[in-house]
């Protein structure tokens, strides 16, 4: 079942948090639904501007599609993650999206409000969702690149301002997570001070957590192990920061470092073993099935095992 994030926001907020993944080719997406129909959890499905631009948004959009069919009782959503207008008008013209996110979140406030507030009126023209954002994250995703110094933690006094302003389904706050591997080098973890004030000031509307990733030691070390070279002092957001950020007001977390991370690992492994190896599906069959496990720990992890049927009665 193919839904809007604004429906699925509407019955999660508070209880469980819906894990929004980026995908990039036919392995994760054979991953991603096969976990959650055997979850039975609902999930949101991303592209960004980078994996569009990689393997096309017509293969994207025939993968997740096929994929679809090929696992019936899945209850997800399809998004534009960090889109700019460029890839939202052809996300929206192209029939295959629910929801699309409008990263204008470098942009002064007036602007980043003007821009927002277009996309709103032509998304939800064709009951598409549209994910806001508001605060800068620093780190690095895809091609976007953000140093700390440039980074802002979202302002409380701010947001009802904008989601009025621009007519939103979802914001999108900077409350202490980085996008990609190199997380909390500096240990300062989640700012729960300014989520809460955050859901005070805006009780009841849907927040995104972005750089969702947990980013395991143990799995940079063993792709260190097998030839890596990634830092290892870096943490991503922890269990327990999760579990008490969801009743505070996030139904969406995104994840997308902690799958490259798994993609590596599998691949230097199984080539440090195999030498004599040179097919790809060998390997790519591990890395499902690893995927897999990873994704049914993160369905457990946000609460939403078994809430795929909310949707369905």
């Amino acid at each position: 079942m193919l839904l809007t994030t604004k429906e699925l926001f509407q019955k999660c907020y508070g209880r469980y948090a819906i894990p929004a993944v980026n995908v990039f080719f036919m392995e994760e997406i054979h991953g991603l639904f096969a976990a959650a129909q055997e979850a039975n959890a609902p999930f949101i499905v991303q592209t960004t501007p980078f994996a569009r631009d990689y393997a096309k948004a017509d293969m994207l959009l025939s993968m997740i599609q096929s994929a679809s069919r090929l696992y019936p009782k899945t209850v997800f959503a399809v998004h534009v993650d960090h889109g700019v207008e460029e890839h939202i008008w052809d996300a929206i013209a192209s029939g295959g999206y629910t929801s699309v996110m409008i990263d204008a979140s470098h942009d002064h406030f007036d602007k980043n409000v003007q821009r927002t507030r277009e996309v709103v009126e032509k998304a939800h023209a064709k009951n598409i969702s549209v994910e806001a954002e508001l605060g800068v994250l620093a780190g690095v995703e895809d091609d976007l690149t953000v140093d700390a110094e440039h980074s802002s933690y979202t302002n409380p006094q701010q947001v009802v301002d904008f989601v009025k302003a621009t007519g939103c389904d979802s914001l999108a706050i900077a409350v202490g997570t980085s996008h990609g591997a190199y997380k909390f080098s500096g240990g300062q973890g989640l700012q729960f001070h300014i989520l809460e004030e955050i859901q005070k000031r805006l009780p009841g509307f849907p927040l995104v957590l972005h750089g969702g990733s947990n980013v395991s030691i143990e799995v940079v070390k063993r792709i260190n192990a097998a030839g890596g070279n990634l830092k290892t002092d870096a943490k991503g957001v922890q269990e327990d920061e999760i579990l008490r950020a969801i009743p505070l007001g996030i139904c969406k977390i995104n994840i997308a470092t902690d799958t490259r991370l798994l993609w590596t690992m599998v691949n230097r492994e199984f080539f440090r073993d195999h030498p004599d190896e040179f097919a790809p599906t060998t390997p790519g069959k591990i890395f499902m099935e690893e995927y897999k496990r990873f994704m049914l720990q993160k369905f457990e992890l946000f609460g939403c095992v078994g809430k795929a049927d909310e949707f369905l009665n």
